[in-house]
């Protein structure tokens, strides 16, 4: 018996659709996450990219739990001394709602030479309208 090994002319992807105010923000990226990547699927090769479309709608109705609206932070620096700023995840979701989503699912997927691609197939939008009803994406449920 061989072991099965996915070759890239073999690959298939499909457009899915989430809804972000239907779970808490970490269910929703750990969704996304597993749909970029292809883990979901029988012919998952690790060295292969074989994930999906993910398109996001809702991010401004994010869902979080506990305190995190004002508990949770992002930080980044500029790279100069003394210059590390930080937001809330209130005012990121006032600045730019769909980089709440966005970094959540960097933070979930292998840091390898495949994250790039992953990442570049992740579409988020603040409202319930999209540009790519002509991909016809499949609406998935998430509890």
């Amino acid at each position: 018996m061989k072991t099965f090994s996915l070759k890239t002319g073999d690959i298939k992807r499909v457009w899915t659709l989430i809804d972000a105010s239907e779970a808490p923000l970490g269910r929703v990226a750990t969704v996304i996450a597993t749909r970029l990547i292809g883990k979901y699927k029988p012919t998952f090769t690790p060295h292969v990219d074989d994930g999906d479309y993910v398109v996001v709608i809702n991010s401004d109705k994010l869902v979080v739990t506990g305190d995190k609206t004002e508990d949770k932070t992002y930080y980044r620096h500029s790279g100069f001394p003394g210059g590390i700023k930080s937001r809330t995840l209130k005012e990121q979701q006032g600045l730019d709602s769909t980089r709440v989503i966005q970094e959540a699912v960097r933070g979930m997927i292998p840091k390898n030479k495949l994250s790039p691609e992953r990442m570049n197939r992740l579409r988020v939008f603040t409202g319930e309208a999209h540009d790519h009803t002509a991909q016809q994406p499949k609406k998935l449920e998430i509890k």
